[in-house]
């Protein structure tokens, strides 16, 4: 053997094999995160639903499709309830509309202005009539974000009004007139807009529409008051918490709210130093109660919700990052309870995503858009064919035969 001959080293033939083993097992390591990340392995299914057996629910789960069939959501990225709850925080919707609408102000007994934007329907509605939606959006939303024009423009189509409330501050051009600005549970605004709307259009029936925090407002504002609900049709409420007390997304709505309070610090402070401003900020929050505790106590639509006899659809997705799982018995056993409730429940959708889609990419309307509209379709339908003694005034649902009517 010659010394050149025994320089040369041979490598072991095991280890191509173990460095091939390293890379599938990091392969493996990586695809076992993305599915479980993605969630890719949960099956789809129709959404959970607790109502009782009423002659109204069997119509509408009849007539409403989109609560008994499955609900299909992209299949990459669609059952992760944190990426479709980030995609509607980023995206909203896919290729949104435009609805062109008129933007109503209404003067507040405390010198607040409230404004709301009125968009007329473009189309016949099917059965004839004259039905506005009447819209609470999100925390610190407005007429102006994606989801709520797709909503706006899908409805449009279907034959309805709709009046969409501005949260007071949430518009970044119009500037506050009191040192206030919208809150938690606080109805004042959307009553105005609501009695707006009634007085300006005295033949139409009213589908109650609100979404997270939307939805809080919009069932408390039924529930105060048994006037509220006279001539509404139906309220649908999607994604919210019922109770802030229990709820993650004070944190969210905490951080929200401070952006918008600092958008308009000089109309809430009247230009005070940021140590004053600091000060008074707890005091603006709470909105007059003497603690942060009793503001949740008495702004969440838990106290509230059971005094609502019309219709009422509540939505939630079991994935819903911001709505903890523990707060979903307050609808079930309202559900449970109450003939008037039907509780839905969806695998996936996140908050306010229910993006539907066959692999990558979603479509512009989604599952919570048509399953709003299916079921005030189905409510207008099933009024329309009552006899006149129980068209919709302050019990949508008389079931029964007709009074006599006495001299």
């Amino acid at each position: 053997m010659t010394s050149h001959e025994s320089d040369v080293h041979t490598i072991s033939p095991e280890l191509p094999a173990m460095f091939d083993g390293m890379k599938m097992a990091a392969v493996a390591t990586v695809l076992y995160i993305i599915v479980r990340s993605l969630n890719l392995k949960s099956p789809t299914a129709p959404p959970d639903l607790i109502y009782q057996d009423t002659p109204l629910n069997r119509f509408l789960l009849k007539s409403c499709p989109q609560l008994t069939k499955e609900y299909i959501p992209p299949l990459l990225w669609g059952k992760s309830g944190h990426l479709q709850t980030a995609l509607y925080g980023k995206l909203g919707r896919v290729s949104s509309p435009h609805p062109c609408g008129i933007r109503k102000y209404l003067p507040m007994q405390d010198g607040a202005t409230s404004t709301f934007d009125l968009f007329e329907p473009l189309a016949e509605h099917r059965t004839g009539g004259d039905v506005t939606m009447v819209i609470c959006p999100g925390i610190g939303n407005h007429s102006e974000k994606h989801y709520i024009r797709t909503f706006v423009d899908y409805s449009q189509r279907e034959g309805y009004r709709c009046a969409v409330l501005n949260h007071l501050g949430a518009l970044p051009n119009i500037e506050l007139t009191s040192p206030r600005m919208f809150t938690y549970g606080c109805t004042w605004e959307f009553s105005a807009m609501v009695g707006y709307i009634k007085k300006a259009y005295p033949q139409t029936q009213l589908i109650v529409v609100g979404f997270s925090l939307g939805g809080n407002i919009v069932c408390k504002f039924l529930g105060e008051n048994r006037i509220n609900q006279e001539r509404v049709l139906c309220s649908v409420s999607v994604c919210q918490g019922y109770s802030a007390l229990r709820r993650f997304y004070n944190f969210l709505m905490a951080d929200n709210m401070k952006k918008i309070i600092l958008s308009h610090r000089d109309s809430l402070f009247g230009g005070s130093s940021t140590k004053m401003m600091e000060a008074d900020l707890s005091r603006l929050k709470f909105h007059g109660h003497s603690s942060l505790k009793e503001y949740y106590e008495k702004e969440s639509c838990v106290h509230y919700i059971h005094n609502v006899n019309v219709p009422l659809l509540l939505v939630n997705s079991a994935d819903d990052p911001l709505v903890h799982t523990s707060l979903l018995t307050i609808p079930r056993t309202l559900a449970e309870k109450k003939q008037n409730v039907v509780f839905a429940l969806t695998l996936h959708g996140g908050h306010l995503g229910f993006f539907e889609g066959a692999v990558l990419f979603p479509q512009p309307l989604t599952w919570m858009d048509k399953v709003i509209v299916g079921y005030a379709n189905a409510m207008c339908q099933w009024d329309k064919q009552k006899p006149p003694c129980q068209k919709t005034t302050s019990s949508p649902l008389a079931e029964g035969g007709c009074a006599e009517e006495k001299a």
